[in-house]
């Protein structure tokens, strides 16, 4: 017997569709053109044909690099890592801070630590607990997203008042960046910190 092929139509839908390299959708062409349109910004020219250059506005509250607003009490403000490392080395927040610094201290949390901490789940409940805490000033975030590190950033780049607890390295690599902001880390299970001015126990860098 003679049986009929079985006819067989193509699944468009199924199809994979490659991308190509040139689509301006891609992520790494939309990075080239927001470069490309920032190089062009930058390369505006006066009337004499002379590149103008945009230098970034040195902080009233920093003589050299020393940081004139801080002084205690110090306001600390802590990061979602740094709570989850303080639980872990069975550390009270508050007193190891003034442990560190001999002197009152303010932890203070933003919303979008906050909200990293909700996100979490019930595996992170005592941290959300800790920060929670009503001894533990908040700070309101007015940006869009929760990304905490980029709201950390931008707040120690405009107010100067402020110390950063992390142990996180690329916050850490951010945060070394703008002068004159300590950072407050978590080595030999107590908190010690860097950039400080007259830091006691601190390790000499």
């Amino acid at each position: 017997q003679n049986m009929g092929k079985e006819k067989r139509t193509r699944k468009f839908a199924l199809a994979k569709r490659i991308m190509s390299s040139q689509d301006p959708r891609s992520a790494r062409n939309k990075e080239k053109a927001a470069k490309k349109e920032e190089q062009e910004k930058k390369k505006q020219l006066t009337v004499d044909g002379a590149e103008v250059r945009h230098l970034e506005k040195s902080s009233a509250a920093l003589y050299f690099t020393y940081n004139t607003q801080l002084g205690p009490p110090y306001h600390i403000i802590i990061d979602t890592n740094f709570i989850n490392f303080s639980i872990q080395n069975k550390l009270d927040i508050e007193k190891a801070m003034m442990d560190c610094l001999f002197a009152k201290c303010i932890p203070c949390i933003t919303d979008c630590v906050m909200a990293e901490l909700e996100k979490l789940g019930q595996k992170y409940r005592v941290a959300l607990k800790l920060a929670k805490n009503p001894n533990f000033m908040r700070l309101p975030c007015i940006h869009k997203g929760t990304y905490a590190d980029d709201c950390i950033v931008d707040r120690v780049s405009q107010h100067k008042c402020y110390i950063v607890a992390t142990c996180d390295r690329d916050l850490k690599r951010r945060i070394r960046k703008v002068p004159g902001v300590p950072i407050m880390y978590i080595t030999q299970r107590k908190f010690s910190i860097e950039r400080m001015p007259d830091a006691f126990g601190a390790p000499r860098s």
